[in-house]
C-alpha cells in the first residue's frame, strides 16, 4: 500500500442516528415555518371576527350612559319570538333540502359510476364541480326568470293556475336543490368508486338478488358516508344567505335573513348584537354539523380505502 494514502472508514449505524435524526428536525422545523403565513391569515381572517363576534354578543350597551355591559340577554333574544322561528326554519330548510338532494345526488352519482362511457362521467363530475358553487344572485335571477311568476316555464305550462309559486319554502328548496344536488354528487362519487366489484360478486354468488345486496352491503358500507355528506350539505343550505335574500326577501323566515335585518336596522334599531347572538347561534350549529361529520369521514375512509 502506498504511504500517504488516506483510508475514510464509512460512518457506523451509531452515526448516522443522529445526522437522521437532526435532518428529520430541520425538515418539520422547515415545514412549519412554511405553515405560519397560513396560520397568521388564519388568525386575522377568522379569528379577529370570531372574537368580535363574541364580544358583541355577550355585550348590551345602555342607550342613555352609553355605558356597556356583559350579559346573556342578546342570546336569550336570539332564541324568542321572530328570531327563533327564522332559526327553525332555517333547519327545517335545510333538513328537508338535504335530505331530497341526498337522494337524488346518490342515484346520479350510481348512475354515473356504472355508466360504461368514460366521457359522461368526466362530463357530470365537471358539470357537478360548476353548478355546486354556482348560487347567489345568479341563481336566484336565473330560477326567478324560468319558474317565478312571469317566467318561462311558469308561462308556458300554466304552474299558475296549479298554485304554484317559487317564492315559498319549497320553492326555495328546489332553487337550494340546483346546488346541493352536484355537491352530492361529488360527495359521494368516491366511496362508490370504493365500493369493490368482489362483494357484488360474492353477494350474487350466495343468491343474493340487486335489492338485497344493496340492502345488506353496499348500503351499510356507504352508510357513514351518506351520512356524512347529509351532514355537509345540511350545513351548505343552512349557511346560504345571497340565494334567500335576493328571491323571496322575507316572505320564508331564515336566520341568515334576520341577521342581515338586525344589522342593517330593518325591523328595530339597535339590535345589532343581536345580530351577533344569531351568528354565534349559527356557528353552534355549525360546530355539532361538523363534529358529527369529521367522525363518519374518518369513518368512511377506513372502510372504503
Amino acid at each position: 500500500m502506498t504511504s500517504g494514502t488516506t483510508v475514510t472508514s464509512a460512518p457506523t449505524p451509531v452515526d448516522a442516528a443522529p445526522a437522521a435524526a437532526s435532518s428529520g428536525r430541520r425538515r418539520r422545523s422547515a415545514g412549519w415555518l412554511a405553515v405560519v403565513p397560513l396560520l397568521v391569515f388564519v388568525g386575522i381572517a377568522f379569528g379577529i371576527p370570531a372574537l368580535a363576534m363574541l364580544n358583541g354578543a355577550f355585550t348590551v350597551k345602555d342607550p342613555a350612559t352609553g355605558a356597556t355591559s356583559y350579559t346573556t340577554a342578546n342570546l336569550t333574544a336570539s332564541l324568542h319570538g321572530a328570531y327563533l322561528t327564522a332559526l327553525l326554519g332555517s333547519v327545517k330548510l335545510s333538513a328537508v333540502s338535504a335530505a331530497i338532494a341526498v337522494l337524488l345526488g346518490l342515484l346520479l352519482a350510481q348512475a354515473v359510476v356504472v355508466s360504461r362511457f368514460r366521457a359522461l362521467r368526466e362530463a357530470v363530475l365537471t358539470a357537478s364541480g360548476v353548478l355546486a358553487n354556482f348560487g347567489g344572485v345568479p341563481l336566484a335571477f336565473a330560477f326567478v326568470a324560468t319558474l317565478g311568476n312571469s317566467g318561462v316555464l311558469t308561462s308556458h305550462l300554466g304552474l299558475a293556475d296549479a298554485g304554484w309559486t317559487l317564492y315559498s319554502f319549497w320553492g326555495l328548496t328546489l332553487t337550494y336543490l340546483y346546488f346541493l344536488i352536484p355537491l352530492m354528487v361529488l360527495t359521494i362519487t368516491p366511496a362508490l368508486d370504493g365500493l369493490r366489484s368482489q362483494w357484488r360478486e360474492a353477494a350474487r354468488n350466495n343468491g343474493a338478488t340487486h335489492v338485497q345486496y344493496w340492502r345488506h352491503v353496499a348500503l351499510p358500507v356507504l352508510a357513514p358516508s351518506l351520512l356524512g355528506g347529509l351532514v355537509l350539505l345540511f350545513g351548505s343550505a343552512f349557511a346560504a344567505y345571497a340565494t334567500a335574500a335576493a328571491m323571496v326577501g322575507s316572505s320564508v323566515p331564515l336566520v341568515t335573513l334576520q341577521i342581515a335585518d338586525a344589522i342593517s336596522g330593518n325591523v328595530l334599531v339597535g339590535q345589532e348584537n343581536v345580530a351577533l347572538a344569531l351568528s354565534l347561534d349559527m356557528v353552534l350549529v355549525a360546530g355539532l354539523v361538523m363534529a358529527v361529520y369529521l367522525p363518519l369521514q374518518r369513518r368512511s375512509a377506513r372502510w372504503l380505502a
